[in-house]
């Protein structure tokens, strides 16, 4: 994958592949600078893109870029993690420059709240679905044990993104134990019984938050009957969605199947950025910016 040469390039990149980043503005400038006030660069943990006019500035403005970046990811689960900071950099002997200006520089923190989504099969739904899935906000595990479906769909779809991990594995009902906390799960494997021993390793883990699994009615009334037998009670079961997708969208197709599939993962994803408790934590955190840029005015 090209790395992106501009800030607006790569802040794009970072928001479709779920990625953490501190964009970097130039608020006010002072006397002789490197660069103009307005001018950005954004970090990461491990890249940075375009400039700010290099030198001990940009060396110190990466450096404290990325300790917030690690201060707000600790926060991440507490809702707090994208906020804002400003501070005042003299171009001094201090930051071994003579320029003899100075800058006040805006970090703005956006730490990914990313969904990691575990697709279970490499047929011809799933080589439909993930390269659009692959364009949201989203980690993906796909899984399989079949090596070759793999390899066909590199050889179609180079460098997708950074998103996405090919996970091969003659035991896939053991991955799910692996998966970080409150995971999503699509299951669309080959093997119905495959299917069955996912899904209930799904509903043993109570914290998978999607529980998809493609198939018709018929078979999602078979596999309710026998986890009814198998001891799980209604409300447990009532976590399986099947058929999967948005029923709405019209077809048998893989495409028009995969299409449903996205879809509802949308959806989902949408309720989970309209949380009103992220909401209020970035609006005090706005009003707290405010409040600091008319104090140093």
């Amino acid at each position: 994958m090209i790395k992106p040469r501009t800030w607006f390039d790569a802040l794009h990149l970072c928001q479709q592949q779920a990625k953490s980043y501190v964009l970097v503005t130039l608020l006010a400038t002072a006397g002789s600078t490197p660069r103009d006030s307005g001018t950005k660069m954004l970090v990461c943990a491990d890249e940075t893109y375009d400039t700010i006019g290099g030198g001990n500035l940009e060396h110190s403005v990466t450096q404290r870029a990325r300790l917030l970046l690690i201060e707000n990811q600790k926060n991440a689960l507490a809702g707090t993690s994208n906020t804002q900071h400003v501070e005042h950099f003299p171009l001094s002997s201090k930051l071994g420059q003579c320029c003899g200006g100075a800058t006040n520089v805006l970090f703005e923190v956006f730490v990914s709240h990313c969904q990691q989504l575990a697709l279970y099969g490499a047929g011809h739904v799933a080589q439909a679905l993930v390269p659009i899935i692959v364009q949201l906000p989203l980690q993906i595990i796909w899984v399989d044990e079949r090596e070759a479906l793999f390899n066909e769909f590199k050889a179609n779809y180079a460098n997708l993104g950074d998103n996405l991990k090919y996970m091969l594995s003659d035991e896939p009902v053991a991955t799910v134990k692996q998966l970080n906390p409150n995971p999503w799960m699509l299951i669309m494997t080959h093997n119905h019984q495959l299917d069955y021993d996912l899904v209930t390793a799904g509903l043993e883990r109570q914290d998978v938050a999607y529980l998809g699994m493609i198939g018709s009615d018929t078979k999602a009334r078979r596999f309710t009957t026998r986890l009814g037998h198998r001891g799980f009670s209604q409300e447990a079961i009532q976590r399986l969605i099947s058929p999967v997708g948005d029923l709405s969208v019209p077809g048998k197709e893989p495409i028009n199947v995969a299409v449903s599939i996205a879809a509802q993962l949308m959806q989902k994803l949408q309720v989970i950025n309209k949380d009103p408790a992220k909401q209020k934590a970035q609006w005090l955190s706005n009003r707290q910016l405010i409040a600091k840029l008319e104090t140093n005015s």
